[in-house]
């Protein structure tokens, strides 16, 4: 993180200038070179419609980081309290970035029920030096409690502080929605569970009790390694006074219950006692720096080297228009140090670009698609993992990908058994692994070269009842460390025109063998619901609502992203991969 700070310090707001300068005495042929013209009518009109669509998620954003409404911000600070996000503030160390996750979870998800970020802050920040998982409830957001998009955005921060041991400093439930916050697997007991077991793997964790923590929530600091409160303010008991006074009778008050003073002097159950929220962070920091904390040095890091093109080129590479192609070259020269990329087989499986480049001086593989998977691409990117995988240098996968080549052919040429190797390999690597997902990230592609459709109804059908029923969960699928997507992202098992393509054909064959006319406008009428569907449901709001991946970010910020992203993983030790059967 250290290795960040100094780069990102250069600039306001975290964004980086870029130059455009070559040596003319010495020609670098690892420099990616560049065809975007930023006077084409296409570049134009792609920039135009990423702009936009960038405006729309900042407007969006910047409504979800004022928490609960005016009038809850007042009443929380009227009691002297800081607002969550000025809690973190206050926490990190002066002038570092924070890398905050899943600022859409729970958008749009509750009908009228708004709760902004699923009421709860969760990201990596600097802390006294250190890299730490911050999980911060916003007392604003209906007063704190729990839905069930709060849990899973909990679990999920306690997921990559697990994965890259880092430590995590953390500030009900939601009764009406109980069967869905309670009694699964991942549902808030599994809090619990994260929280000894990490404790066990000496994974550092602190609490700091800044309001009420009732019922399961108080075994939060309970079982954190240590535990601040705040005198007056913080608060912690299995059962609040209306339920003491409903099961025995007794009359108690909030504080004399379950408060900084009962549970400093006499309980045990926290261990440092502030006067307000500024002292309470400031003890916090202190515990850190005590953490006898040294990053391990995994990889050789370089000096960061600007890239040689502007990141909003972007924005005009890219668009927002899924049809328009381009060359993922164009996207990495804007990412990656200096726009230097050492390309690996470039001249084989064109489809996928692999190669080896650093990204503020980490080394980094990347994998981005340029166009449809093949055999040859597939077996690429197999071997390209491997080799990262023993070099141990983590890997980047920028997606843009409308699936697997199929038909006759390509069955014949094993794309299965082929498909199954890239799988493998992905699956098994032990390196740190961060997606990015640029366009399209679609399962299913369904044209051989000539045009004819190549796919089984019944198991498209099955596909995407799966597909939609479990979530997509983009962690479970091959586990990366991280996941962002763009704005324009679009995620699906096929694409809307595919889907209400093979729908319409089963109905059509279905009126066929009943000796039923199929008409035109029968066929409009399946098509267009299943078109505005895949076009809402294929949004990336509506992943990132359901936490499917860790946040909706700038094209602009990606390289300051990553770089984040990279220097937190390196702080869990990289193991030695052992890879499945390869089918040959």
């Amino acid at each position: 993180m250290k290795h960040l700070l100094s780069i990102v310090k250069r600039t306001s707001l975290g964004r980086l200038q870029h130059y455009r300068s070559l040596s003319s005495a010495v020609k670098n042929y690892n420099q990616l070179p560049t065809t975007c013209d930023p006077q084409s009518d296409i570049y134009k009109s792609n920039y135009e419609a990423m702009t936009k669509t960038v405006g729309e998620l900042k407007t969006i954003i910047k409504r979800i980081t004022l928490g609960g409404n005016t009038e809850a911000r007042e009443r929380h600070t009227s009691k002297n309290k800081l607002l969550v996000r000025d809690r973190v503030d206050k926490l990190l160390d002066p002038n570092t970035p924070f890398l905050e996750f899943s600022q859409l979870a729970g958008y749009l998800l509750y009908d009228d029920d708004e709760v902004p970020a699923a009421g709860i802050i969760t990201g990596i920040g600097q802390v006294e030096g250190r890299e730490s998982v911050i999980i911060a409830n916003d007392a604003t957001v209906k007063g704190g409690t729990y839905y069930p998009m709060t849990v899973k955005k909990q679990l999920r921060a306690q997921e990559i502080a697990r994965e890259n041991r880092l430590p995590f400093d953390s500030g009900g439930a939601n009764l009406p929605r109980q069967a869905d916050v309670f009694p699964d697997k991942e549902h808030f007991g599994r809090t619990f569970y994260n929280e000894a077991t990490m404790s066990a793997l000496g994974i550092p964790q602190i609490a700091v009790v800044m309001g009420s923590c009732t019922a399961g929530g108080a075994y939060v600091p309970a079982m954190a390694d240590q535990s601040v409160i705040v005198r007056q303010q913080g608060t912690i008991f299995l059962a609040g006074p209306p339920l003491v006074k409903a099961a025995t009778g007794e009359v108690v008050s909030a504080e004399d219950l379950g408060g900084g003073d009962l549970h400093c002097r006499q309980s045990g159950v926290t261990d440092y006692y502030a006067m307000d929220d500024a002292h309470a962070l400031h003890l916090t920091r202190r515990i850190v720096a005590n953490l006898n904390y040294i990053k391990p040095q995994q990889v050789v890091l370089k000096p960061s080297v600007e890239p040689l093109y502007p990141a909003d080129e972007l924005y005009g590479i890219v668009g927002d228009n899924l049809k328009r192609v381009y060359d993922v070259r164009e996207v990495i020269a804007r990412i990656v140090d200096g726009s230097e990329f050492d390309e690996f087989k470039k001249l084989y499986g064109e489809t996928l670009v692999t190669g080896f480049a650093h990204i503020h001086g980490y080394p980094v593989g990347i994998l981005g698609n340029n166009g449809v998977l093949f055999s040859e691409s597939a077996l690429k990117g197999a071997h390209f993992i491997e080799l990262c995988s023993q070099l141990k240098i983590p890997l980047l996968f920028l997606q843009n990908i409308t699936g697997f080549m199929v038909g006759r052919e390509a069955e014949a040429g094993g794309i299965a058994k082929n498909g199954a190797k890239l799988v493998n390999a992905v699956a098994c690597s032990q390196v740190p692994k961060i997606t990015e997902v640029m366009e399209q990230a679609i399962m299913a592609w369904l044209e051989d070269h000539t045009g004819n459709k190549k796919i089984n109804q019944e198991h498209f059908l099955q596909q995407e009842i799966n597909f939609r029923s479990k979530n997509r969960d983009s962690h479970a699928g091959v586990s990366p460390r991280f996941l962002y997507m763009w704005p324009n992202a679009r995620i699906s098992v096929m694409g809307g025109e595919q889907a209400a393509q093979v729908l319409t054909q089963i109905t059509a064959e279905q009126r066929k063998r009943q000796g039923k006319q199929f008409t035109a406008e029968e066929e409009q009428s399946i098509r267009e619901p299943i078109l505005r569907k895949y076009d809402y449901e294929g949004s990336p709001y509506y992943s990132s609502a359901r936490i499917w991946d860790d946040g909706v970010i700038d094209p602009i910020d990606t390289r300051l992203v990553l770089a984040l992203s990279l220097s937190a993983s390196l702080n869990a030790p990289i193991p030695e991969t052992r890879f499945g059967i390869f089918r040959m």
